[in-house]
Parts: C-alpha cells; structure tokens; sequence
C-alpha cells in the first residue's frame, strides 16, 4: 500500500525549489564582494561558476548542489552574469563530480556546515512533529523541518527525505494527540468507547449512529429526544476540561474524523485511535446537543409567539368590514351630538332619533371585543401553546444549568422556581415569585391577584429564550450559547491587533480628529448646498432629492461584448472543469480528512462538486454521468468535500484570476459587493426554511454571497431567508482566504446598519450601501445642530459622545476579536440585536455608527462617480445571481437539504461552478480580444472594462456528464468560434 504524502513533489520544488524569477534570484543570490574575491581563487572559468553556484545554494538555501534535482539553467545564467562567465561552462563543471565534492567540503567548512546523516532523522521528525502539534498545514511542517536544520548548521538531505520526515512526524503529533484524548480513562469508560460503533439488536444500529442523528423539524417530541442523547453522552463522563489538553486545530481533526466516518470505518481504525476518536466526537455532540436543545426550544417558543402574532392580525383582518361599520356608527353619533349642541336639543333624544339606542347598545360588546382585540398582549395567544411547551419545558430545565453574571439574577431564580415546581409536582406559583419580564407582562401575570401559572410559565421561557440570544444568560459546554464576554479576545492580547489597525488608544483622541473632520464636511456641504454646487442633488421643501443617475454604458461596449461572446468557444461543464482545474489545481485544495492527501479519482471529485452546485445530489449525478457510481460519489464527497476545502479551493481559482492581466481591467480586486439570493425550499413544514413576503409566500434559505471588481465570487454562506442582511457582511470581507485586498464594499439597503458602518471604518473598509430611503435618513453632528442652522432640516440628534467615552475599550476589544477571527462578525452583531433593551456597548456602536454613516452620505451627496461605482459594484452581483440560477435550475431549484451543513455544501458547489466559470471566460476572453486587435481592430481598454465574463450560453450545463471523455480532452486552448462570430457580425 503506498505511504501518505505530505506534500507533492510538485508542491516540494515550489516550497523549497530554486526560484526562476529575476527578482527572487536577485534577491537572495547576490554575491557580495568578499564571495567575488572567493571565487577568484579557483582556478578555471568552469571552476569558478560550479563552485560560485554552490557558494550561493549552500548559503541561502542550505541545500548541496548533488542533492538537486531540479534545473538551475535560471540560477547558473544569474550566478555566470555576475562573474562573467559563460554559463555553458557548468555542464562541463557538472560532469567532474569529485571536483563537485571537493568544493561542497571546502564550502561547507568555510559556513560552519554539516551534512545532515541517518542519525538527524529523530532529530528532524521531532522538529516536523512540534509544528504538527498545532498546524496541518504541509507547507508550515516542512519550513519547520527546514528552519531545525539550519538552525543546526546542518546541510538539508534531499527534498523527498525532508518530506518522508514530515510525514512522520505528523503522525507522531497525531499519535501524541489521541493519548491526550484517552488518558485517564477507566477500564468502564473504554469498554462503553467499544461498544459504540457496534450494532445494538435493540436499536437496528449502532449507539454512535444514534447518538449522532439529530431531528431537524421543532417539534416537541424531538427536544425530547435530544435530551435523552445529551443525558446518554454525559453519561461517559468525558472530562470537561478536554479540549485543554491539546490544540483546537488537533482536536478538531479527530472530530471531523468522526463525524464524517460511518461506524463500519471506525471499526477498521487501530483501537487506540478509535478510542481517541470516539472521545473527541462525544466531547462535540454534548456541545452540538447542547445547542440542538436550545435552538429547538427557541423556535418553537418563539414560534408560539409568531402564531400569536398572526392569528392576531388574522383575525383583525377578518373583522375589517365590521370596524368600518362601527367606526360609522360613531361618525353619526358624533354628528348627532353636535347637532344636539348647536340646537341646544336634548343630546339622548338626538342621538336616538338620527342614530336609534338600542342600535348603539347591540353594538357596544362589539366595539368592547374589537378593543380587546387591538390590545390584547402577544403573551394571551402565546400560551394557548402551553400544552406543547409543557412537554419538553420539565426535562429541558432539569437537565442544563442556566448561568448569568449576577448569582441572584431574578430570571435564574424564576428558573429555578419553574423547576422546583416541576419536582415537587405544585401547579400553584407563589406570590412572592420573580418577575424577571416586561412590565405589561407583569401586570398580565397577576392581574387576577395572584400569578397565572400557564402565563408565567410562558413569559419566563421567552425572556430566557431572549437573554440566552444575547448571551445575557449562557450554558455552559454549549457553542452557540455562550456568555458575551466569552468569545472575545483575552484583553492583554487586544494592543497589538489596536495597533496594527492604527486605532487611538482613546475614545477623546478618534472623537477629536473625526469631530473636526465632520464639522468641516457639513459646513462645506452646506455651502455646496446654498450655491447649487451638487450634481443631481437640491433641496426642496425641507427634503434632499437626488436624480438617478442614468446608464454610463456606452453602445459601443455593448457591441464589443456581444462579439467577444460570440468568439468564446463552445464547452460542455464536464470539459470546463478539467481545464480549469488543469490551469489553477483547485481539485488539489480537496484533501483527504484522514490522510491528507489529494484525491485521485479527478472524475468522482468534479462530479460530486457538480451535484452540488448544481443541485442535482449524488444519486441523479451517477444516473447521468458516465463511469462514474454512486458509491465513488458517496464515497469521494464524504473523504474530500468540507468546508475548509470548498474554501481553498475557491481561493485558488479566484487567486487565478486575480493574476490574468483582463482582471485589472475590470477592477483592481479591491472593492466587492454582497447580496442575497433567494432559493425556495424542497421540504414542507418546519424544516422547510423561513418565508419572506418579499418572495412570495414559498419558505426557502438566502446565499449570501460576495462579488469583487473583477468578478470573482469570492465567498458564500446560508442565511435565513428572513433574516437581516447586514450581521454577514463582514464575514465575506474578513474571512475570505484569497489574496484580494478589499477596501471598499457596497451593498443594498438589505445590508445596512450602523454597526456595520462603524465595524468596516475601524477594520479598514469602506462601506458604500445603496440606501432605498436616503432622503429620510439624517445627518448627525458631534457639535450642537444649530452650528449649522442651513441644515437643520436634515440633521438628526446630536451625537452621545459621552456613551462613545464610556464604552470605547469595548469597541476596541470587540474589533480586534474580528480581526483576529476569534469570533464571527454575524454572531457578536447578532447577539446585540438580541438585547430586550439596548446594550451600552450597542448603544456606543449606534452613536460610532451614525457619525460613520454621516461621512458616507455627505460623499454620496456630493460625488456622482461613488454613486456610479456602487451601481456598477452591485450590478456585479447581479450578473451573478442569473449565472447562478441558470446553474442551479434541477429540482426546479428548490433546496431540499433538511439540515444546515448540507445547504451549505449546495451553496459552496454553486459558488465554485461559477468562480470557475468566470476564470474560464475570462481566459478566452483574451484570446478573443487578441483575435481581434491581431485582425487590426482598435479594442480600447475603456470599452473593455464594461465587458463581463459571467456569460453562459457557450456551455453547456445539463445532459448526460461525459467525464472521461472530458478527462480526456487534448491540454492546450481551444480555438475560438470564429463561424458564429461571422454570422454575428
């Protein structure tokens, strides 16, 4: 059976291989004086060049020249130019190998250096196995390797003993990581490890395959049964201070293991790491029941009151022609009392003569119902789902341990009464009991003189649901859950991110430079104003109005776009991906999640990512492929297919494109845009996603994507179709892992916010939304509004610079725990819009925010072109959403993945498919433009960057999937469609 690898050969040369390029070789080997007058003492041209050659590898890279295996026609030409010597003379010098030798002793001698023999292995594996300690990353195991070396001044062996180590020591580090998992485990607690992947007769499977099986649909029955899988993994009694004793990098790997390894394949692995492996997952799954049980509860306690809430306005809506007739009623009856008053009548008499008391008095219990009915408090209807609560609530409190700041919080105590009165089987709530909710609720609760208990039960819950959201009240071992505090950066570790960021290390300091800025940008905005200086913008009747801006694409760019995608050539999907992959070796990002390695089966790999973008799944892709079964499919997408992969494959092929020379010319990659795009559910009921009037009445998920300058896709994640946009939108621009440097994005109105205003300016982005409402949003000021008298009609109220002051610290932390990437940027902002009333800290990022969001729309106000550049961003997005229906189209569309990790895969498949197309597109899109200026046609570069490569009718993209006959396409470019380019012209 062949060994792992850690890295290729391939991978090998680029780590540790000698550089080609002239700025690499000039920049590391340059002889210095000293080594020309050292060279001088060889005798003969061919002499001085070997030995000039081998003064410069063993110095700079500390390998030998015999241990070489790569050419050096590159380095020997750069070394003979220095010492002007013909650099043909080195074959002759490469032949005498004794002379080659003797030079190497003579040079090493001279450095201080030693070969490197047998008995540096331990040495060498030790060295690659403190670095897979904390890394898996090949790439950081061999530079560690390499930098032992010569820190020894030992010579480096030849690169395939440098990776064999690597490998080796790897495997020690993940030898090293599994006895930490299993130390201290009693002789019980292993036989339990044992018996989990074996097959229960009284089950139909295994305990693990049990354990790991989460229901997805709200239902009570299923937080029943999640809790009975958290009861049965607490009952191994697994440390809880586990994930300690090793790095997170190390332990998540044995988790993914074991998420992703059906019980028949751990039964294969040697007891040692199966035991160390089954450990790792039972320490994952009391989090992910954890926060099963929670997000469960949540949804259906929230539920309870989305129900109430619309059975409200249901029936509201159903007594509609009934207000009218009541509300005319009392018109008459009004017009009857001024009657009666005007012509000093007796009013009663009056009223029942034009109006009739006895039709005033059938009325009243209606009027008496529907004002009822316009106060009623969400909490009445709620409760009528008490029944359904009631069945998870008694087992859901006794088993987590709710924890807030403060010991005597009043809502832990009302906790801790709800289940006190569950053990002791009471259903009557004491008078003295905590009131840790809303006031209207208060007065509801006990409105009869003593507590409801079906409304009490109710309105605990659902201020619990409310704190554990904003991390008010947190569970401890759960994920999702935690307290606020808990996933932000240790405070000693926040200087150096404030610094690097070049953040004051004062509120005073940032408010006194922004201060002064804003204050000149209002009064010259003021004064463009007042002299009709603003393109397109005036104000009338107290009210900014802007004119649209119209389209700035040129008829002759159109033109040119049609007939360069007239010459792209013709291409099937399957064809597409193989030459994509052969031009950026993305399939290369899918490795192994035991080994590490690539996979080899290339067909299997672009099916299965194929299936997912595409929508199609596994079982349909092997029906319509060709060569290819389900099981390869089955088989390949379980060891290969991750996120992480997803991710560094994306990265590779929008990097790519990054590089072609046609990029630039639709933008440097420095600025992005982002949106949602709605996919509609496959599923009914409960797990079939959230609705969104917006898009009719089908639930369905939002991927939410971003777009660069140039077109790439550049990231994606699943949202809630009826979630807010803008919490997400700093998780695209911070943890991308491509090598764009974005500094300016744009959005819609769906992604605005002022956290995100003030987050984007503190983290080093520009933030350009496309606001819907523009007009009725305010300025703000730091100085009092009547500094600006001319624009008091914009201006909002003034800036609490004093809550800014207070809660500064707080804001820095928080920004350099996104920078970090310590937490995402979706959950901190979406705990602070969970708060029941408004976070200090909340509060300090609204007031950061309008100032930020002040600065934007003065530069909105007075620069056309910005308004032009986000148009045009946005439209980006656009171009993209269309390739991604066209690709998504089976199952008419509709996502039928019950769980979140599976849509996701579909989101990031998609996601792929298109980044590769647009690298494809653009690629040929360069030989046609080549086509055409070589034909002597002027192609301005002004008219090219209104071109797109997100065109697809030259691909096809459904049918039966040929991927060996794709595989199998001769490598080189295609030639371009020049015949349909006639007919076009």
């Amino acid at each position: 059976m062949p060994r792992h690898r850690l890295l290729a050969d391939d991978d090998l040369r680029r780590l540790l291989g000698v550089p080609a390029d002239r700025d690499s070789l000039a920049r590391h080997f340059t002889l210095i004086p000293s080594d020309h007058d050292f060279v001088l003492t060889r005798r003969g041209a061919a002499n001085r060049l070997g030995f000039a050659v081998q003064l410069a590898l063993l110095r700079q890279s500390g390998r030998a020249l015999a241990q070489v295996g790569e050419p050096l026609d590159a380095l020997v030409a750069w070394i003979a130019a220095q010492i002007d010597v013909p650099a043909h003379l080195f074959a002759d010098y490469a032949r005498r190998h004794q002379t080659m030798t003797d030079h190497a002793r003579q040079l090493a001698s001279m450095l201080g250096l030693r070969p490197s023999t047998d008995a540096d292995l331990p040495f060498m594996i030790e060295a690659a196995a403190q670095a897979a300690w904390t890394t898996n990353k090949p790439e950081l195991i061999i530079t560690a390797i390499v930098s032992a070396l010569r820190s020894e001044k030992l010579i480096l062996p030849a690169l395939a003993v440098i990776e064999r180590t690597g490998a080796a020591g790897r495997a020690r580090a993940r030898k090293r990581a599994a006895d930490a998992l299993v130390a201290g485990l009693t002789a019980e607690q292993l036989a339990r490890l044992d018996r989990l992947p074996v097959v229960d007769p009284e089950r139909g499977g295994t305990p693990l395959a049990w354990l790991k099986a989460m229901p997805s649909a709200p239902k009570a029955g299923h937080v029943r049964d999640l809790l009975d899988k958290l009861q049965a993994v607490r009952a191994f009694g697994i440390a809880p201070d586990l994930g300690s004793r090793l790095p997170e990098i190390r332990f998540r790997q044995f988790i993914r293991e074991g998420q992703a390894s059906p019980a028949y394949l751990l039964g294969r692995y040697t007891t040692h790491r199966r035991r160390a492996t089954l450990v790792a997952v039972l320490f994952d799954l009391e989090a992910r029941l954890t926060d099963a049980v929670l997000d469960m509860a949540d949804r259906l306690i929230g539920g309870a009151f989305t129900r109430a809430k619309h059975a409200k306005e249901k029936t509201y809506t159903a007594t509609s022609r009934d207000v009218g007739r009541l509300m005319r009623l009392f018109h008459d009856t009004i017009e009857a009392l001024t009657v009666a008053q005007d012509s000093d009548r007796d009013a009663f008499v009056v009223v029942d003569e034009t109006v009739g008391w006895a039709r005033l008095l059938r009325a009243r219990p209606e009027v008496a119902g529907l004002a009822d009915l316009a106060e009623e408090n969400p909490l009445i209807r709620a409760s009528d789902r008490y029944i359904t609560i009631r069945k998870f609530v008694p087992a859901l409190l006794e088993a987590l341990t709710f924890k807030a700041a403060k010991d005597n919080d009043p809502l832990l105590a009302a906790v801790a009464l709800l289940r006190d009165l569950n053990q002791s089987g009471k259903r009557e709530v004491p008078s003295d009991a905590p009131l840790p909710f809303r006031k209207d609720w208060r007065r509801l609760v006990v409105e009869s003189g003593k507590p409801n208990r079906r409304l009490y039960e109710m309105a605990v819950l659902a201020t619990l649901r409310n704190k554990l959201r904003s991390g008010d009240v947190w569970v401890e071992r759960s994920s999702s859950y935690r307290r606020f505090d808990s996933y932000l950066l240790p405070t000693p570790a926040v200087p150096p991110v404030v610094s690097e960021l070049g953040l004051p290390d004062t509120a005073d300091a940032w408010l006194a430079a922004r201060g002064q800025e804003l204050d000149e940008r209002l009064k010259h905005f003021t004064q463009c104003l007042r002299c009709n200086q603003l393109d397109g913008v005036e104000l009338r009747d107290e009210r900014l109005h802007i004119t649209p801006l119209k389209a700035a694409t040129p008829t002759e760019a159109t033109v040119l776009a049609a007939r360069l995608d007239a010459l792209l050539p013709r291409a099937r999907i399957t064809e597409l991906l193989h030459e994509v992959n052969r031009a950026t070796g993305f399939a290369a990002a899918f490795t192994n999640l035991r080994t590490g390695d690539p996979c080899a089966n290339e067909n299997a790999l672009l099916a299965a990512i194929l299936a997912d973008g595409s929508n199609l799944g596994l079982a349909r892709m092997a029906d319509a492929s060709q060569g290819i079964t389900r099981d390869q499919l089955v088989w390949t997408a379980d060891a290969y297919i991750r996120p992480e992969t997803y991710q560094a494959a994306l990265a590779r092929i929008i990097d790519a494109q990054h590089r072609l020379p046609i990029a630039a010319l639709w933008g440097g990659g420095t600025t992005s845009s982002s949106d949602g795009q709605f996919f509609r559910s496959g599923k009914r009921g409960n797990v079939a996603g959230e609705v969104n009037a917006c898009y009719g009445v089908d639930p369905g998920f939002s991927f939410y994507s971003h777009v660069s300058d140039q077109h790439g896709p550049y990231h994606i994640q699943v949202i809630s179709a009826a979630t807010h946009e803008a919490p997400y939108v700093l998780d695209g621009l911070l943890h991308h892992g491509t090598s764009l440097k974005i500094d300016t994005h744009y959005v819609d109105t769906g992604g605005v916010s002022h956290h995100v205003f003030i987050l984007c300016a503190l983290l080093g982005f520009r933030f350009c939304p496309r606001l819907r409402d523009f007009p009725d949003r305010k300025l703000a000021s730091i100085a009092p509004p009547g500094s600006y008298k001319e624009l008091l009609p914009l201006l909002g109220r003034r800036i609490k610079v004093d809550v800014i002051r207070e809660h500064w610290d707080e804001v820095v932390r928080l920004v350099a725990s996104l920078k970090t990437g310590a937490v995402a940027p979706s959950t901190m902002l979406k705990k602070l819009a969970a708060y029941e009333r408004q976070n200090q800290l909340d509060l300090a990022l609204q007031e950061l925010g309008r100032i930020e969001r002040t600065f934007f729309m003065l530069d909105w106000l007075e620069s056309p072109e910005l308004r032009r550049r986000c148009h045009a961003g946005l439209n980006k997005g656009e171009q993209r959403h269309a390739l991604a229906q066209t690709i998504c189209t089976f199952r008419q569309g509709r996502i039928a993945d019950r769980g979140i990790e599976s849509q996701e895969y579909r989101a990031s498949g998609l996601n792929l498919l298109i980044a590769a197309i647009v690298y494809w597109n653009s690629t040929y899109m360069t030989d046609a433009i080549a086509h055409l200026r070589a034909k002597g046609e002027v192609v301005p570069d002004e008219l090219l960057a209104h071109t797109s490569p997100v065109g697809w009718e030259h691909i096809g993209l459904s049918g039966d999937f040929l991927w060996e006959r794709a595989a199998s396409t001769p490598v080189g470019r295609r030639p371009l469609n020049l015949e349909r380019q006639r007919r076009i012209a």
